[in-house]
């Protein structure tokens, strides 16, 4: 198995995650119903880390989706893997996502969450990676912004594998 160049090391991560809770606190103080939504699988290391930064009464709720397959570019076609448990309507939801790539996914996900009410819709996406966007997608808040790489660890896979670094690396040639 190839070691990925490191990108973002796990020092970097813990402060932009930080500073990221910081903002989102700051911005829902005055917020009853928040529903934090991790996308699975892989902003689930990154949503677990985020959520001990945000001091403010919320509940959590999962969502998978999958564009990718076993490759390294999106498919195009967004499945939901997993859904929703409970309603959402009238609610304040945070969607947590790892990397904003084409957009398509998230736009999918935003035209689905707007039929079941909710009072409003945001997303922090620890990544976006603007030279692959297709559709543009609103991010609320944003960890990092970075080059066309195909990126793994900390929640993120190749092929389910690499989900367990403590970093983001760069997997070279991908």
């Amino acid at each position: 198995m190839l070691k990925p160049r490191v990108l973002f090391d796990a020092a970097t991560l813990a402060a932009r995650v930080q500073a990221l809770g910081a903002q989102i606190t700051h911005d829902y103080r005055d917020v009853g119903d928040l529903v934090v939504v991790p996308i699975l699988k892989g902003s689930f290391l990154f949503a677990s880390d985020l959520i001990r930064h945000i001091d403010h009464p919320l509940s959590v709720e999962f969502l998978g989706l999958r564009s990718y397959g076993a490759g390294t570019e999106s498919s195009g076609v967004v499945q939901i893997t997993y859904d929703l448990t409970t309603p959402i309507m009238g609610k304040d939801v945070l969607i947590v996502e790892d990397i904003v790539d084409t957009g398509l996914s998230m736009q999918y996900l935003f035209e689905n969450l707007a039929t079941r009410r909710p009072r409003s819709v945001k997303l922090c996406a620890l990544m976006q990676k603007p030279a692959r966007t297709r559709v543009k997608v609103d991010i609320d808040y944003l960890g990092f912004t970075i080059d066309d790489h195909f990126v793994v660890g900390y929640g993120l896979d190749f092929d389910e594998k690499y989900r367990n670094l403590p970093y983001i690396g760069v997997i070279e040639g991908g």
